[in-house]
């Protein structure tokens, strides 16, 4: 809005007028429709798959079947590693993660905070590594933002992919948390960490066969592959990422409604309400998508990029351009607690700037990706980080404070490869 403001020169009639031209140009467009869409679908397939059971019947399998945690070690890394394999949504990452490894917390003297640091660790940073999830359809909104302005070109799913190459802070904090894990590595406040009993309950479902978790989550994967391929004509690279994801998701949910409804996991009508439910929960995400894309346009028509890019020529050397996008992406997530606020606001700053220095398109955004999982990684007011707490049963203060060193150590790793591939 104050944007607009500017841009009609200070007219509040006149500003009110573009606002309402803007976003009726924002809803004309049939891959921003796709994208929108793509978020309730995820919501509702959460949802569903929440209410079928399978989640819990999948923690059960691991933890009552099967016999596979002898350790501390082996129960931390039972939590990692389910951490990484959740990966559709953040939050369901670090609720799966801290269900499986309570139960074993008291038993081989496991500290909760020690937990909630594994929880957090496999959430964000496995969910901006793995885009087949809402990040991912944010991000490649964003990215096809900037291609529709002419700011750069080519296919937006290969300059998302390109650009998760440059995410250097996931990758350094879960190479980071798997060798803590590994030789039993406590820094700072987490040797003073230990286990505490609560009367909080866990996460609880009617647990079902895990298959009603695993065959619809592998359906995501498969058919987003071949819808990249069909779009593209035979090229997944070529294909549309906003259609394929659109169409992936809607496949799922109508093949969950006869699989869950079918095999009388569920009637009709609670598939439905829940669908509805789940749907409702993520339509502000929708929002900040919406709101986002249209960030994108009026920072493009403001040149705010080109303008920082002009004062970045001047005072930053290109090689430092990622270093300081990924250190100024960190501060804005920390101090607002959300790295998907950060990704709106930066990639249609960082972006510009790249082209404006001539840098790395793919290494800026990954930079922004980084800096924003960095900060919202050490924030006490994220969204994962209080989700992570409430997972592992651990005060939020505590988790942020034991937390903090691991994360300090991934983001100068992340700093420094900035720099060295700049």
């Amino acid at each position: 809005m104050l944007g607009l403001f500017i841009l009609n020169d200070f007219s509040f009639l006149a500003s009110l007028e573009a606002t309402y031209s803007l976003f009726v140009s924002l809803l004309s467009q049939m891959w921003i429709l796709k994208t929108l869409a793509f978020a309730i679908l995820v919501g509702s397939i959460m949802a569903l798959l929440q209410k079928s059971g399978g989640i819990a019947g999948f923690v059960d399998m691991l933890q009552n079947k099967h016999s596979i945690v002898h350790s501390k070690r082996s129960a931390l890394m039972l939590s990692y590693v389910i951490g990484i394999f959740i990966f559709i949504e953040s939050s369901i990452t670090a609720l799966i993660s801290g269900a499986v490894g309570r139960p074993f917390c008291k038993e081989y003297g496991i500290s909760n905070a020690k937990l909630a640091f594994v929880c957090d660790s496999t959430s964000a940073p496995v969910s901006s590594l793995i885009l087949l999830n809402g990040w991912g359809a944010l991000l490649l909104g964003l990215i096809s933002t900037q291609i529709t302005l002419g700011m750069i070109q080519g296919d937006s799913v290969q300059v998302l992919i390109d650009a998760v190459f440059y995410n250097f802070y996931a990758m350094s904090a879960l190479v980071v948390t798997f060798l803590s894990i590994w030789f039993s590595i406590d820094i700072g406040s987490m040797k003073r960490a230990k286990f505490q009993s609560s009367s909080k309950q866990s996460l609880e479902t009617i647990g079902a066969s895990m298959y009603y978790m695993i065959v619809p989550i592998l359906l995501l994967v498969v058919l987003l592959f071949v819808f990249l391929y069909i779009t593209g004509s035979g090229n997944m690279l070529k294909g549309s990422g906003s259609s394929s994801i659109f169409y992936t998701t809607l496949s799922t949910l109508v093949f969950m409604l006869f699989y869950y409804v079918g095999t009388k996991n569920m009637t009709l009508s609670v598939w439905s309400k829940t669908a509805l439910s789940g749907a409702k929960k993520l339509f502000s995400i929708v929002m900040i998508l919406l709101f986002a894309f249209a960030i994108g346009k009026v920072t493009s028509e403001l040149n705010t990029g080109l303008y920082l890019a002009s004062l970045a020529s001047q005072n930053i050397s290109i090689h430092f351009l990622a270093a300081a996008i990924f250190l100024l992406s960190a501060v804005m997530a920390f101090a607002t607690g959300t790295s998907w606020g950060t990704f709106s606001i930066m990639i249609p700053v960082a972006v510009p700037m790249a082209v404006g220095m001539d840098a790395n398109v793919a290494l800026a955004i990954g930079a922004v990706i980084s800096g924003g999982v960095f900060g919202d990684h050490c924030s006490p007011i994220s969204d994962t980080t209080i989700i992570s707490s409430m997972a592992a049963d651990c005060d939020v203060i505590e988790h942020v404070q034991t937390q903090l060193p691991y994360a300090l150590i991934s983001g100068l790793v992340a700093f420094m490869l900035f720099i060295v591939f700049s």
